[in-house]
């Protein structure tokens, strides 16, 4: 039921048309009956969640998406702007749940969360149709990790070993040095296709990231996806199944995929502004607990593949007022194989990148490091923690020197630390010469 005063309409049709393995079936139109928020309450047609639909309004149409039902009532939620949707907008129902096209031409490109280039560049040719919530994996199906990812960067390498196909958490409050330290790991990090979904994020910092961060260089194996803060929350939602997806395809082809999200807190923030408008109660400080079932769905979807491919995921996670106790900091940690926080304090400090190791962990690290760089790792971590829990004393001059030799030598070896730590933004450092310092800082030999 094409509408013949609105050439848009038909355009957005034949555009679903040409989907090979989503062939068309359009079912009978229903009516827009109330309006809340961003919310569509739609009555007389029938759609699946998931399910794609056009709202016809005069000379004007919006695809949305069904996010939920009640009685004999479907809730959409518009993919973009509303304006123009009037009381009785007709509403043109898509058989099928929404795929979405993947090809080797998304290299080097900037897409949106619907697939589509926002570089300029060329249409991009697609060699695939999936969906955008992946594909269950049998867990027994998955190779064990015992695979070190080097990402360039001598904190990680040396003492948050990270393995191909590992999950892991970047936490810090705002301003200590997340997008640079995900861009240094974007440039530096060895992997066959790195993607990177900006979720949520400020307009502008889509394009600093590309020039600043990720470079001419980093940008010729990386796909970004781009959902800025001022889309709608459906699509905010859909920049992170959109990049998870993309990396989905590169990993069956057995290749090894970094996947960089910024942020898993701007994914939940939409799906807490999709769930509130359709009337799910909250449960935690506002989040609903929709909120907490999508995110191991979608962090789940990375990992190993028996083909020999992977996705390792690297999911930064905004500490809302530094507050490691946030709810979904709290539920990234359940649900991560590790995490890298990052401290303000350090970062005031000037120590860049400011990992803050005693608060840090990586699950795999035992799996994948050797037994004299694991133990490297664990002097590292003993001689800061007795520097933290004697910071006080030392700082104010009340720590009398020769009352400890453990406090003692970690006065002596802080300043050796600290200088481990620091790495300036364009310097890598690889796998093998991070574990060397590490070693050297103990023994003064490389083993």
């Amino acid at each position: 039921m094409t509408s013949r005063r609105n050439p848009e309409i038909r355009q957005r049709l034949k555009r679903w048309e040409n989907r090979p393995e989503h062939p068309p079936q359009l079912l009978a139109s229903g009516k827009v009956v109330r309006m809340v928020g961003l919310t569509l309450e739609v009555a007389g047609c029938e759609l699946p969640v998931g399910g794609r639909c056009l709202v016809e309004s005069g000379d004007h149409c919006v695809e949305a998406e069904v996010v939920g039902f009640a009685e004999n009532r479907l809730y959409l939620m518009p993919v973009g702007a509303v304006e123009g949707i009037t009381p009785g907008a007709r509403v043109l129902p898509q058989s099928g749940l929404y795929r979405v096209g993947v090809g080797q031409g998304m290299l080097g490109r900037v897409i949106d969360a619907a697939g589509q280039p926002m570089d300029g560049g060329p249409a991009i040719e697609v060699d695939r149709w999936m969906p955008l919530n992946g594909r269950e994996i049998n867990p027994l199906t998955r190779p064990p990790i015992r695979q070190p990812l080097d990402t360039g960067i001598r904190a990680l390498n040396g003492l948050l070993s990270i393995g191909q196909g590992q999950r892991i958490g970047l936490m810090a409050g705002s301003g200590v040095g997340k997008s640079v330290l995900m861009g240094m790991i974007a440039r530096f990090t060895a992997a066959d296709v790195v993607v990177v979904g900006l979720v949520g994020e400020r307009g502008r910092e889509v394009q600093e990231f590309i020039r600043e961060n990720l470079g001419e260089a980093g940008m010729k194996k990386a796909v970004v996806v781009a959902a800025p803060a001022d889309l709608p929350p459906l699509m905010r939602l859909h920049g992170a199944l959109m990049a998870t997806t993309v990396a989905e395809y590169f990993r069956d082809q057995g290749r090894q995929v970094l996947l960089l999200m910024d942020s898993l807190t701007r994914f939940a923030q939409a799906q807490r502004e999709i769930s509130l408008a359709i009337g799910e109660p909250p449960a935690t400080r506002g989040y609903t607990p929709s909120v907490f079932a999508q995110l191991p769905r979608l962090v789940e979807r990375a990992g190993t593949l028996d083909n020999g491919g992977s996705i390792t995921g690297i999911y930064t996670v905004l500490a809302e007022g530094d507050d490691q106790q946030d709810p979904i900091v709290d539920a990234a940690r359940a649900i991560l194989d590790g995490h890298v926080v990052l401290s303000r304090s350090l970062a005031e400090q000037g120590v860049y990148p400011a990992v803050d190791v005693d608060a840090s962990i990586s699950r795999l690290m035992e799996q994948i490091a050797t037994e004299a760089h694991k133990q490297a790792a664990r002097q590292f971590r003993r001689l800061s923690s007795v520097y933290q829990a004697n910071a006080d004393l030392i700082t104010v001059g009340a720590y009398q020197p020769g009352s400890d030799p453990q406090v003692d030598e970690a006065i002596r070896m802080r300043p050796a630390l600290l200088d481990y730590l620091r790495q300036p933004m364009e310097q890598a450092c690889s796998w093998r010469e991070s574990v060397q310092q590490l070693q050297q800082l103990f023994t003064g030999t490389a083993s």
